[in-house]
């Protein structure tokens, strides 16, 4: 079952890559509305418990099931992006919430020069009638903080509806051959709700040109979503604080070959901001559940000022 849309005959490859987890009541919907002419669709299953993979084949005995390698969205993506032959990658969320029949308007920024088209909900044109006052709030503040740190203008910091060049994988460099983890839940960094953060930044220091295509989020059809906004909250804010010195650590090495002054963020400022942020989270997330939020004020601890000794301090 496809959509009846058709892209055009001259258009790259494309292959839709799908991470799903427990999707087999929503599947029928999303399948329906891809467009007939996709190069290949990729399921990636997170070993799910229900029909997810047998009702895949049967809407589209042509789908390729991949099994991801550890949990969680990030990793699907990850092993479905190695597992594509497409020209052109499209991530779309196996819920219902992002609408494959909007695929050939992000194509359509490709071909014309863009090298990763980014979707957004808060451009004219798109929106959202799933987002909460805590997701947008705190999207708005962390793609601020993005903007900040790399000069981009992303309007959407932690949409997940992406369009991109395959040829560009390598830059995103996602590992899916690192086992689980042993610690925690097994999750690996940018396994998570994270990656959409994770590849913007990569995406933003590797300098691609990124246009923003306006698209609409639908509410999740069936089931329950994984998404904690909080804990995922936080998890995006970690992401752009390592991901800054990640870039920060390229800036060194580019500028040492190169010789040519680059210019950086006063990191004070920074971490002021990312605390502001913290705090920030916590806050919308008293509100998001109806509990008044307090904030304490701790005397600050006044210690004597010392002569500066010259023995450097050990590395931790």
């Amino acid at each position: 079952m496809v959509s009846q849309a058709s892209l055009n005959p001259s258009w790259p490859r494309i292959s839709v890559v799908v991470p799903a987890l427990n999707e087999a009541r929503n599947l029928p919907h999303v399948f329906s509305r891809l467009p007939a002419d996709v190069h290949e669709v990729i399921l990636v299953d997170g070993h799910s418990v229900d029909d997810t993979i047998a009702v895949a084949r049967q809407l589209r005995p042509d789908v390729r099931v991949v099994q991801q390698t550890r949990r969680g969205k990030g990793n699907a993506l990850a092993c479905g992006f190695e597992a594509a032959t497409g020209d052109v990658i499209a991530m779309v969320d196996a819920d219902g919430s992002a609408d494959p029949v909007e695929i050939p308007k992000f194509v359509d920024a490709l071909l014309s020069g863009a090298d990763f088209a980014k979707g957004t909900r808060f451009a004219p044109g798109g929106g959202s009638s799933d987002i909460t006052r805590l997701r947008r709030l705190g999207n708005r503040a962390l793609g601020m903080v993005v903007n900040l740190c790399h000069g981009t203008h992303y309007s959407d910091l932690c949409y997940g509806f992406n369009v991109f060049w395959q040829k560009y994988v390598p830059v995103l460099d996602l590992d899916v051959t690192s086992p689980p983890s042993p610690k925690g839940d097994g999750r690996l960094w940018g396994d998570g709700f994270e990656i959409e953060t994770l590849i913007h930044m990569r995406v933003a220091e590797e300098g691609l040109r990124v246009a923003e295509v306006p698209s609409f989020e639908h509410p999740r059809i069936h089931g329950v979503s994984n998404l904690d906004a909080f804990n995922d909250g936080l998890r995006v804010l970690t992401t752009i604080l390592v991901e800054r010195r990640r870039a920060r650590r390229c800036h060194r090495s580019r500028r040492r070959a190169s010789g040519a002054p680059t210019a950086a963020v006063a990191a004070r400022d920074l971490v002021h901001m990312e605390t502001a942020l913290v705090r920030m989270l916590y806050v919308l997330r008293s509100i998001e559940h109806g509990r008044p939020w307090r904030y304490r004020a701790r005397s600050p601890i006044i210690r004597p000022r010392t002569r500066r000794s010259h023995r450097r301090a050990p590395r931790l």
